[in-house]
């Protein structure tokens, strides 16, 4: 029975079931249909209907009263026709401006790698859970690395999100997903041997005071290079940290300042030797304007000056992190430890602070850290050196109650 409005419409989740007959290469097939109210076109006021069809009057019947039921109770949702591959376009150029190009970059390359060619075609309303759940298993069946599948997850579940967020979606299929453990990969700091040939190694390299700012601060690589004059101060021997420089998009092109990984400032207090290298790289920075006259393209001015970065080329632009890899890359194979990456400085830097009794607390604040659990995560395999200590502390205490 079809309910009607006082208007003389049918009401939002009225219905009605026929039954049709469609003739086909002289053969005469019958079929069930239900029709079913679920709103009306804000813009027309005409009813928007949602049909089903089936073998029997009571599956459409079934299917109908469900339909009219959600409607009635508001939880009734029309399915997108998009599939994912065009979601996941619509949301990388639509929903990814708050990100940093070089995040939209690393989303783009692992969705065309991995997530579409897998899962694209599907349409958006019939992506569910054990798809998802299969696909994860397949990547790691094929050898993809525990954190690699992780960080697929984490991409399509805020891709999904936002599906959901803006109304194409009820739920996010990829939420009760089941992920594979982690094992943290080792770090691999410095040795105090290491520090020291290292130190001697880059006494006459290009970046000699950068390199050297990176080990006793463990400021990230993009923060180093970010480092302006202004987050200098010489009187109270402080760095203020509040920047980074990274990469612009390619239609962009160049470098621009970008806030932190978790958006603190933070500030730090390194050791004197650190300030005298800054002070240093300030004179040294005076003294290539000047020898490079007209080819200099950084600050002309005091007042420029202020606002200036630190690490320059010899000509006032801003470092890219490839020149400042591949310069650590030779020093690294020159101290034997060509594997070494840029970013172990700053892992030396935290087990040297450990090393030298800082607690965990000062050292998560030194090096940006959301929380002290996660420096902890990172840096609680201690040293050789750190365990023989330990070991003779406990000894001595032994020896002092015991009377041994």
């Amino acid at each position: 029975m079809i309910r009607k409005m006082s208007s003389g419409r049918s009401a939002a989740g009225a219905g009605s079931i026929r039954k049709k007959t469609v003739s086909t290469k002289g053969r005469e097939y019958t079929y069930w249909e239900a029709r079913v109210t679920v709103g009306f076109d804000p813009g027309t006021g005409k009813q928007v209907q949602k049909s089903f069809t089936g073998k029997t009057q009571k599956e459409v019947r079934e299917k109908m009263q469900a339909a009219a039921v959600a409607v009635n109770t508001g939880d009734y949702f029309e399915p997108s026709k998009m599939t994912l591959a065009r979601w996941i376009e619509i949301w990388l150029q639509e929903y990814s401006g708050d990100k940093k190009y070089s995040t939209v970059k690393h989303y783009k390359a692992q969705c065309k790698t991995h997530i579409i060619p897998s899962l694209g075609a599907v349409r958006l309303s019939e992506l569910t859970p054990p798809q998802i759940q299969a696909f994860y298993n397949k990547k790691q069946r094929d050898g993809l690395a525990p954190k690699s599948v992780r960080n697929i997850h984490g991409i399509l579940t805020k891709c999904l999100s936002t599906a959901v967020r803006v109304g194409y979606l009820r739920v996010n299929p990829a939420a009760s997903a089941t992920l594979p453990k982690v094992v943290r990969k080792e770090i691999h700091p410095l040795t105090d041997q290491q520090v020291q040939d290292f130190l001697q190694a880059a006494s006459d390299d290009e970046y000699e005071i950068l390199l050297k700012v990176i080990l006793f601060t463990g400021l990230r690589e993009s923060e180093a290079i970010g480092l302006t004059w202004d987050c200098i101060d010489f009187k109270l021997g402080t760095l203020k940290i509040c920047k980074q420089l990274q990469k612009r998009p390619l239609k962009d092109g160049g470098f621009t300042f970008t806030p932190l990984k978790n958006n603190k400032t933070r500030i730090l207090k390194p050791a004197p030797f650190v300030m005298k290298l800054l002070e240093r790289r300030r004179c040294e920075q005076a003294e290539q304007r000047l020898m490079t006259g007209d080819l200099w393209e950084g600050w002309n001015s005091a007042e420029e000056r202020k606002t200036a970065l630190v690490f320059t080329s010899v000509i006032g632009r801003n470092l890219h992190p490839q020149t400042v890899y591949n310069h650590y890359k030779k020093l690294a194979a020159k101290i034997g430890v060509p594997e070494s990456r840029v970013h172990d400085l700053r892992h030396t830097f935290a087990v040297l602070s450990l090393q030298n009794g800082d607690d965990v607390k000062t050292v998560q604040s030194n090096l940006g850290h959301a929380t002290a659990a996660f420096t902890l995560d990172v840096y609680g395999h201690v040293s050789e050196k750190m365990k023989n200590d330990s070991a003779a502390r406990m000894e001595a205490y032994i020896e002092g109650i015991s009377g041994q």
